[in-house]
């Protein structure tokens, strides 16, 4: 099988990337960076990814320019349903490019992280996978979590804390006085 693997970063590559080459599965990377910010941030990751894919032999495809203004709009006021839009940009975005270059189906590194809507990912990536007539491969990739973070931190890698929308950063980060009196 011939698989086109959304890669979000380095260190969530590592897991599935063994899994996948274990189950006799060509893969490609495709690396999608709209949602990314700042975009140091997309630049740190896509830096870390391009190190290990070069030395895992892995074939990348890196998308083109930086549509942050794009992403903010379309998730601007619906914040809280902000994961569902990301989730089907970056698998429909993946699910384009296998199809115009006949792979046989198209996944994610998402799958491996255990903070991840894996039910709105399977069912978001069904969905793409019937506008695109092309299959979404599910696996659940979260039992490697934490072999792959000891792997990345072995590496040396970059790893990030968020996953990658201003807002998840915002999240990860502020943390809201507690209201006292005065």
């Amino acid at each position: 099988m011939k698989l086109l693997l959304h890669t979000c970063c380095g260190p969530c590559s590592i897991y599935p990337l063994q899994v996948l080459r274990e189950m006799d599965i060509q893969v490609m990377g495709f690396f999608y960076r709209h949602n990314i910010h700042p975009y140091t941030e997309c630049l740190k990751r896509e830096d870390t990814l391009r190190q290990y894919a070069d030395d895992q032999g892995m074939k990348m495809i890196w998308q083109p320019d930086y549509q942050l203004e794009n992403f903010l709009q379309s998730v601007v006021f619906r914040e809280k349903d902000r994961c569902r839009y990301c989730y089907h940009a970056r698998l429909s975005a993946a699910a384009k490019i296998a199809r115009k270059g006949k792979f046989d189906a198209f996944s994610s590194t998402l799958l491996y992280s255990k903070f991840q809507n894996h039910s709105l990912i399977q069912e978001i990536g069904a969905a793409v996978a019937k506008e695109t007539g092309v299959d979404f491969f599910y696996h659940d990739f979260r039992p490697g979590w934490k072999q792959a973070i000891e792997e990345s931190k072995a590496l040396g890698m970059y790893r990030q804390s968020y996953c990658g929308c201003i807002y998840s950063e915002k999240d990860r980060y502020f943390k809201p006085a507690k209201n006292s009196s005065t």
